[in-house]
């Protein structure tokens, strides 16, 4: 850490969650002012990697027969993942019928599962409807390109 780094801790502060700076800014890190500065796209991936890291870990804790064998294939591992992701393992571990029916491998009942929640509901249709498609065919959705 070089002198400036830590004399700009020392001054701003480590805030690991947003706050109003003394000027009402929202702010976060080391005195990052979001309103004014954002972020970059390399730091939008770079969390964009993080969080998908931290719930396929998660889910791999939570569901090990899922998770830690070929039980599931990429496709709809990344359905799970992309569900964990949006609404945390807490919330996706009251979707019982549909990790039951994943667990069994009845692809069409896990979808039919995640159609006819409330997260159905929340989100947009769009990714309902992709998700869905992609645990029911073990596919992505042609406007998603790999």
């Amino acid at each position: 850490m070089s002198k400036l780094s830590e004399q700009l801790m020392k001054h701003e502060g480590l805030r690991l969650m947003p706050y109003k700076d003394s000027l009402g800014y929202l702010t976060i890190g080391v005195g990052r002012n979001l309103e004014h500065n954002g972020i970059t796209q390399a730091e939008a991936m770079a969390m964009l990697e993080h969080d998908m890291a931290v719930a396929e870990m998660a889910l791999r804790k939570e569901y090990p027969v899922l998770f830690q064998t070929e039980h599931l294939d990429d496709v709809r591992r990344d359905a799970v993942v992309n569900l964990c992701f949006n609404m945390g393992i807490v919330r996706l571990s009251g979707f019982k019928k549909m990790i039951a029916a994943l667990d069994e491998r009845d692809w069409a009942r896990a979808a039919k599962e995640a159609k006819n929640s409330r997260w159905a509901t929340q989100v947009q249709p769009e990714r309902v409807k992709d998700i869905c498609y992609m645990l029911e065919h073990g596919k992505y959705p042609e406007t998603v390109k790999v």
